[in-house]
């Protein structure tokens, strides 16, 4: 197992989740006056879908469906960018369509630039840049190693 297809992330609205996700860009054909039952972003390299958060622990679990916990998970996901700006106006987007700022854009201890924000169902995504990144063809973002 060395890739990952699709990211779910279960939404408490899918209405609104759609909406904040177009908002920042993603595209998908689905329309937010009558949103489907699962959602998936048309973005480059791992794909993005959102599915009702309900629904998402029954086809976990049917005896034991999951509850989400409130607060920090552990888990995050992150957008890298080409262009220091870029992380400022992701930040600010994300302020203006409903999610929430939680670290400011910074200069870091790695030697980038990032910050943190939370989308309305509270997962958290890191926006960042070095100009140490390098990226393929898809944009994906490449490692030497």
């Amino acid at each position: 197992m060395n890739r990952l297809n699709i990211i779910t992330l279960g939404v408490k609205d899918m209405k609104k989740s759609m909406h904040f996700y177009k908002s920042l860009g993603f595209k998908t054909n689905h329309t937010e006056d009558s949103p489907p039952d699962i959602i998936f972003f048309h973005n480059e390299g791992t794909k993005l879908s959102l599915y009702p958060l309900d629904a998402l622990a029954v086809d976990i679990s049917l005896e034991n469906p999951p509850k989400k916990s409130r607060g920090f998970t552990g888990i995050t996901i992150a957008y890298n960018v080409k262009e220091k700006e870029t992380v400022d106006q992701v930040l600010s987007e994300v302020e203006k369509h409903g999610g929430k700022v939680l670290k400011p854009a910074e200069q870091v201890f790695w030697g980038g630039y990032s910050g943190y924000f939370e989308d309305p169902d509270g997962y958290v995504f890191e926006v960042a840049y070095s100009e140490n990144f390098k990226f393929d063809k898809q944009n994906m973002l490449l490692f030497d190693e």
